[in-house]
């Protein structure tokens, strides 16, 4: 079977969020994963993983740990969620996607081995889009012989399909308030959730965060007898000039040179030092500072204040979709805008995401708003999205299409700046959109 034949499958199936054919939405559970695991001959327990939850930075902090790991000489694969432009973004192997050809090939193998157990009454139903993704990825892993998957959580933790691996490390990057209708609607309750992929005498990697966050985390890690390792002393100290600072790091000096633009880097790139040092320490993989350092200048993870030179504008791309990364944008824009410099924002998000919210952090820096829909059962309407702008009190105009909005924000910015936020979907459409315009050095 082809690969156009995966995708307009895959295009088929029901995503967790999405109610299912009889108007429910799915149940999240282990247990049917598990049974399809078990049918491909338990392809997640031939490779040793590492597994990452959070609401913010999960994606910054895989990808950064990957490319140290692969740097390292470690077979590395990487599993990420959701994808930009195309769905083997999220399944690499040592930098490098999935091809199509074995896409296809591993996606069928796990389509037709559901199928099988749909029909014997072993599953009560198929996998969902994620659970079927989860299992191909694991399954391609362990044909590829990886030495260490690095996996993102795709949504809380505890009930997570990539929740069914043991861990040599747990990671967990900031959290804050998101998904609230699946994980909670306090601090506590979803930190909860996301302490879910802790292990018994595990080891967690974290850093001080939010009081209720660090409450919970701890007494989870008490409760496992998990040690836990406060990632703090790999930040910088002092000011730190954007992505580049020293750093003393398994007994020597090395500078610390992100691709990944933004202050909120510093955290995730400590995390994933933080992790890189306790495999090398505590499990014998030989990460050394010199490849720690290496790694992350080879990073590679677009749409995190990604930069583009188009028709005279600079573009930014940005994948905030909730408050904390709306902040987190804001404060990495600083210095980008620039006074008596056209300024344009294109924003969409997600009708599960607070776009009130969004638009008192984002849109009152801008002098033009544009407003661009997205298509699917979950995105916001664009009456509501120009409701949050009025609300912000801010100018905003309504476009058909997203690239309507691009050509607007094109014109408007030019000899500025224009930035792209409020959703995963809007920037990766954005930067499809944006690589097929002329290049201008």
């Amino acid at each position: 079977m082809s690969y156009a034949a995966a995708i307009e499958e895959l295009k088929k199936m029901t995503p967790e969020l999405h109610p299912s054919q009889g108007g429910q939405r799915r149940k999240f559970s282990l247990d049917e994963i598990r049974v399809l695991l078990a049918a491909l001959g338990n392809p997640e327990r031939r490779f040793h993983s590492i597994l990452i939850a959070g609401t913010n930075g999960k994606g910054s902090t895989a990808a950064t740990l990957a490319s140290i790991l692969a740097t390292s000489g470690q077979r590395t694969g990487l599993y990420t969620s959701p994808h930009l432009e195309r769905v083997n973004e999220r399944i690499r192997l040592n930098g490098s996607e999935i091809g199509d050809d074995e896409f296809a090939a591993a996606f069928f193998r796990v389509r037709e081995t559901a199928d099988k157990l749909v029909a014997s009454g072993e599953l009560p139903q198929g996998p969902s889009f994620f659970e079927l993704l989860t299992a191909l990825a694991f399954v391609w892993f362990a044909e590829h012989k990886v030495d260490v998957a690095v996996l993102e959580v795709g949504l809380g933790g505890r009930l997570d399909a990539t929740n069914v691996v043991d861990p040599l490390i747990s990671i967990v990057t900031d959290i804050s308030l998101d998904h609230m209708e699946w994980l909670g609607s306090t601090i506590a309750e979803i930190a909860r959730e996301k302490a879910g992929i802790l292990r018994p005498s595990g080891t967690m990697v974290t850093l001080p965060q939010l009081p209720d966050a660090n409450r919970v985390l701890g007494e989870v890690a008490m409760e496992l007898g998990s040690r836990a390792v406060n990632a703090a002393v790999f930040m910088p100290v002092g000011a730190a000039d954007g992505g580049r600072y020293p750093l003393q790091v398994l007994g020597k000096l090395i500078e610390i040179d992100s691709p990944l633009m933004g202050a909120h880097q510093h955290r995730n790139i400590a995390l994933a030092i933080a992790a890189a040092v306790e495999l090398n320490e505590r499990f014998g993989v030989p990460v050394s500072a010199e490849s720690i350092a290496e790694g992350i200048t080879k990073t590679v993870w677009p749409g995190r204040l990604e930069q583009f030179h188009r028709s005279g504008v600079d573009w930014t791309l940005d994948v905030a979709h909730n408050p904390a990364g709306a902040w987190a944008l804001r404060a990495g824009l600083r210095g980008l805008l620039i006074e008596n410099k056209p300024a344009c924002l294109v924003f969409s998000c997600l009708r599960d995401k607070p776009a009130r919210e969004m638009a008192q952090i984002l849109f009152p820096i801008f002098e033009c708003i544009v407003l661009a829909p997205l298509h699917g059962a979950r995105a916001t309407e664009i009456e509501e999205l120009a409701a949050a702008a009025e609300a912000a009190g801010t100018p905003y105009v309504k476009m058909a299409s997203v690239a309507e909005a691009l050509c607007v924000a094109r014109d408007k910015a030019r000899g500025g700046v224009a930035v792209v936020s409020g959703s995963v979907y809007l920037v990766g459409e954005a930067r499809t959109w944006l690589r097929d315009q002329e290049v201008e050095l």
